[in-house]
């Protein structure tokens, strides 16, 4: 489809030495003991990957900066076809959050991400347990061996180092290459994350399939709202739709009945106000990938009109003020705000100079646990970091496919990428 708005745009370090440890880990483990008014437990996580051979990597690193009394409790485990790092303790949500807390004042200054809560289960059987996907949910394969993975990586332990990146947020990082079905990155993918409105495509999806099934018609006003609820990301137009649909609950077991393979760590909890302050939806980065790649292929009810929806014209940051992916590229996204939160999720197509179509699927979030004093600036400059993890994701798919070989010179070819910080250009969000 043209796009004319979008046609127009042009635009581990090893850690130092001594820092206290005796003393602060004599107040972690003492938070890590202390008994819980709650039920249940919760464990500390701080990485989940599909290489295995990474986690071991990143706990040697938090082993030589927490110390041995926090290595004797730190697990490698699995869920699903991922592998986490977790520090298994006792005692409930808020100690938990205390112990995170004081985790991550030691990790992030040394280029590692946060620690966080994450609930206790079995960790040792899913380990121990094969996970299969089938392909319409979606995709499942390891991350091919590249260097954009770990080029991410880098990019974002720097931005810790220099204070760009605080210690309270936490990042999710999902490149998939639909050309070859395969997963090139894969950071923190199974992690729920606050949603804000990179939900809203699954609320249309959950209104198409009622159109489908008989029960809803698709009249000019509905249609309408979807636009705007997708192209302006208007929370009225959302709010409309989840209400019709019988409310978040309905909502939420709409898409767990019928669409379960994809939506696995998805809740919709609530509508999405006026002023924009919802912070209890969630969803993963590999349900957003998840739900991309079945759009892609034509999986579910009116996967065309989704598609139409997710890529009319409004500024994201994938593309827009993103120079080092191409004029012309197509983009199909839904972005999503709030002082806690920023992110991206979508396809992108690029055309190689013969004609040739290469779309890949990207999805970036960054959230802060709490919200963020200067809204804008904090908006601004974080989805600057998701820009430049999409220039450099561009270049990745570029140089899989020999761009520059079929290269004849033309503007907007995008061979070449900035390698400096992400780029200054401002540009109006949603």
């Amino acid at each position: 489809m043209t796009n004319p708005f979008r046609r127009r745009k042009t635009f581990p370090r090893k850690p130092g030495p001594g820092f206290g440890r005796a003393a602060g880990l004599t107040l972690l483990l003492f938070a890590a003991s202390a008994p819980s008014a709650r039920a249940a437990d919760y464990d500390i996580s701080y990485l989940w990957n599909t290489d295995r051979a990474k986690v071991t990597a990143y706990k040697s690193e938090v082993v030589r900066i927490l110390g041995p009394e926090v290595a004797s409790g730190l697990r490698e485990v699995r869920r699903q076809d991922s592998y986490g790092l977790i520090y298994r303790r006792p005692g409930g949500m808020e100690s938990a959050k205390a112990v995170a807390a004081a985790h991550s004042r030691l990790l992030t200054p040394r280029g590692l991400g946060p620690a966080f809560p994450i609930p206790d289960q079995e960790w040792a059987s899913q380990l121990r347990a094969a996970s299969h996907e089938s392909a319409s949910a979606a995709p499942g394969a390891a991350p091919d061996p590249s260097l954009l993975e770990s080029g991410i990586e880098d990019y974002i332990r720097g931005l810790r180092r220099r204070g760009l990146l605080k210690g309270g947020e936490r990042t999710a990082w999902l490149v998939y290459d639909i050309k070859a079905d395969r997963k090139l990155v894969s950071i923190n993918e199974d992690l729920p994350f606050e949603a804000a409105s990179l939900i809203k495509p699954f609320i249309a999806l959950a209104y198409l399939h009622e159109v489908k099934a008989g029960r809803k018609l698709y009249t000019a006003e509905v249609r309408g709202r979807m636009e705007r609820m997708i192209r302006e990301s208007d929370n009225a137009a959302a709010g409309w739709l989840i209400r019709s649909l019988g409310g978040p609950k309905s909502v939420q077991s709409l898409l767990s009945s019928e669409y379960a393979g994809i939506f696995r760590n998805t809740r919709i909890v609530e509508t999405i106000p006026a002023n924009g302050k919802t912070y209890r939806n969630k969803a993963s980065a590999r349900d957003y990938s998840r739900f991309l790649y079945t759009l892609w292929h034509g999986g579910f009810p009116g996967s065309d009109e989704l598609k139409r929806l997710m890529n009319l014209s409004n500024p994201d940051r994938l593309y827009t003020a993103a120079p080092g992916v191409p004029a012309g590229t197509e983009v199909y996204d839904k972005t999503g705000t709030t002082s806690h939160l920023c992110g991206d999720m979508g396809i992108l197509v690029s055309r190689r100079a013969d004609g040739e179509l290469f779309p890949y699927i990207i999805v970036g979030i960054i959230e802060r646990g709490r919200g963020a004093r200067g809204y804008f600036n904090w908006m601004r400059t974080r989805g600057d970091v998701i820009r430049r993890v999409s220039e450099m994701a561009y270049k990745e798919i570029s140089g899989r496919y020999r761009f520059s070989d079929f290269d004849t010179g033309a503007a907007g070819s995008g061979s070449v990428v900035p390698s400096s910080g992400p780029s200054s250009g401002l540009s109006p969000e949603s």
